[in-house]
């Protein structure tokens, strides 16, 4: 297997683990405290504030890459395994279904982006 094979493979496996851990943590067999360590993980993803900022070069992206993968595995290790299965397998049935969601979501970031820079754009403008 090839090593650009291998990336893909291993893309395809975060993006189900993804969806999984969407599900997992709107189910209600899944402790709080799992629940509460998902919201955490997510929060950081998100969260334009990161420990190492992502400018630096190199050692920018090394909390995202060390970190996250590091906070999901404690999250399913978390879950109880016969709800993390479920998930798993329900993750693997709308990833396809899922494709309209994201495309929507994907938009509505752009959407967000250029309102930001239109707003940006104005505010230097009018000075």
């Amino acid at each position: 297997m090839s090593r650009l094979s291998l990336w893909k493979q291993r893309a395809r496996e975060l993006k189900t683990q993804t969806y999984a851990l969407y599900f997992a943590l709107h189910d209600p067999r899944v402790p709080w405290y799992a629940k509460l360590a998902g919201i955490c993980v997510v929060a950081y993803v998100v969260s334009p504030v990161d420990l190492i900022p992502d400018f630096i070069p190199v050692i920018g992206y090394l909390d995202d890459l060390i970190l996250v993968p590091l906070g999901i595995a404690l999250i399913i290790k978390l879950i109880p395994a016969g709800v993390w299965e479920e998930c798993r397998e329900k993750a693997k049935g709308a990833s396809l279904q899922n494709r309209r969601i994201a495309w929507f979501g994907a938009a509505f970031i752009v959407a967000i982006w250029i309102v930001v820079a239109w707003l940006v754009y104005r505010a230097v403008v009018s000075n």
